[in-house]
């Protein structure tokens, strides 16, 4: 089979498992056999191209005493991109279930981390390490209590909004807040409920219905982002965002 050039720098693809710290390489690793390739059409017929791959994060806590909760959107999110990908999310690697595959010719990997969600990094780190993706292909999608139930916004870099599942990943990416994010509002609590117990509440059947909306919506950004990063296309989708549940 073809061997490829990068198409961006630096030369990091799900074929590189090799570095164990962030930023470092070994020279004499070998290919993996779970490599998406592809190739683009070129005037020299003997030249291929290989993609910089995506790590996908969606932050949540494991456990069917979470499923469905406004803080798993994250896994939510991945679940759906998983499904409309077809990738089976059926690996276990640094405490988090992974999967692996492509929109179009872009290889991604999906992960849901299995520690809790303030632990997240511990499964972010070392995976972001092991294949070698650079901090820019990096996706988080956790809730964001700052945008309204089911408003999306996509965004390059970021703080971590007090929200302590990315404050973690931060950590264990050497500090470095410069990955990208997709975050999915969950609007704030009502009165003077407590956070956490809003946090850890299902959604009722109207803003159910929110999310979902935005879920679908949320997996055709994801493919947008992948396959043409932050361009025009996304800066309409959060435009789109921004005032789709406002009425004249």
């Amino acid at each position: 089979m073809a061997m490829f050039c990068a198409l961006s720098s630096p030369v990091t693809s799900l074929l590189y498992p090799k570095a164990y710290k962030l930023g470092q390489a070994k020279s004499n690793s070998k290919r993996s056999l779970c490599s998406k390739r592809a190739s683009l059409p070129v005037s020299d017929n003997n030249l291929k191209f290989e993609y910089t791959p995506w790590l996908i994060v969606g932050l949540g806590n494991p456990g069917l005493k979470y499923y469905g909760t406004r803080h798993n959107i994250g896994f939510e999110m991945i679940d759906h991109i998983a499904q409309a990908t077809d990738i089976s999310m059926n690996t276990i690697q640094s405490k988090a279930l992974v999967g692996i595959g492509s929109v179009g010719e872009v290889p991604i990997l999906l992960v849901k981390p299995q520690a809790y969600m303030n632990f997240s990094g511990e499964s972010v780190g070392p995976l972001a390490a092991y294949y070698q993706i650079p901090l820019r292909h990096i996706l988080m999608i956790y809730d964001d209590m700052g945008l309204p139930n089911g408003v999306l916004r996509l965004q390059p870099k970021g703080g971590h909004s007090q929200h302590n599942g990315l404050k973690n990943v931060t950590e264990h990416l050497n500090g470095c807040r410069g990955y990208p994010r997709l975050s999915i509002g969950i609007g704030n609590p009502p009165g003077n409920m407590d956070m956490k117990a809003f946090l850890l509440q299902k959604f009722s059947p109207l803003e159910r219905e929110q999310i979902d909306d935005g879920l679908e919506q949320g997996v055709e950004g994801v493919k947008t982002l992948i396959e043409e990063g932050f361009s025009d296309s996304i800066s309409r989708f959060n435009l789109g965002q921004k005032y789709k549940f406002r009425t004249v």
